[in-house]
């Protein structure tokens, strides 16, 4: 425990030139105001917009099962997985942070522009389980269908983590399970699912193109 102590902050120490610190200040300063776009997105819709529910190929045809805890302790524990992964790899934050917050406006601005309904079958959250108050705070809206949240962003995460093998696979399966979580407890339109990974996908290129001073920091 000593050593690999050490060696984290032998990283961050080696790591955290004058150059890089600006880097990460820039992702920063577009991560707060992509979050503060989404929580103006999220009142947008949760406030004002009353959406209708429409037909949906499979979720017509499956069964509803409660999968609370993968949705709700699923994310959180997504969440400390990823800082974990900083704080190993603390080369890899300034563009994560630049391509979450490309994924976080764009997504506020899809699921701001079409207003569907929840689904007539949806499971209730459990507001009393471990951590629900933390979810609510961090990731819960209420008409926030396309496209997915958990999907896009455990999937953004594996791109972002590809050359690390492990990573890479971790978050690929969870994005699988957190895809067919939410279709199964009929939390999101099948669309909203499937769609992500190719949306995803182009923010992965273009955060590439745009922030490539900060993807060389990868190595």
């Amino acid at each position: 425990m000593v050593s690999l102590i050490n060696n984290i902050y032998l990283s961050h120490k080696n790591f955290w030139s004058k150059s890089n610190l600006k880097l990460l200040f820039g992702s920063l300063l577009l991560f707060l105001f992509a979050l503060v776009i989404q929580h103006f997105a999220y009142l947008y819709i949760d406030n004002h917009i009353e959406g209708v529910h429409v037909g949906d190929l499979l979720l017509d045809n499956l069964p509803v099962v409660n999968l609370d805890f993968f949705i709700v302790q699923g994310a959180l524990v997504s969440t400390l997985l990823v800082l974990v992964f900083f704080l190993l790899n603390p080369n890899y934050l300034p563009f994560s942070l630049k391509a979450l917050s490309l994924f976080i406006l764009i997504r506020s601005f899809f699921i701001s522009l079409t207003h569907l309904g929840v689904n007539l079958n949806q499971i209730t959250l459990n507001t009393n389980s471990f951590g629900f108050d933390i979810y609510e705070f961090l990731y819960h809206g209420k008409n926030d269908f396309f496209f997915s949240g958990h999907v896009g962003a455990s999937f953004l995460l594996a791109l972002l983590f590809w050359k690390k093998k492990f990573w890479r696979n971790l978050f690929l399966i969870i994005s699988v399970i957190f895809g067919i979580s939410m279709i199964l407890a009929h939390m999101h339109y099948s669309i909203d699912i499937f769609a992500a990974p190719f949306i995803v996908f182009s923010i992965y290129i273009v955060s590439k193109e745009i922030f490539k001073k900060d993807f060389n920091l990868i190595g």
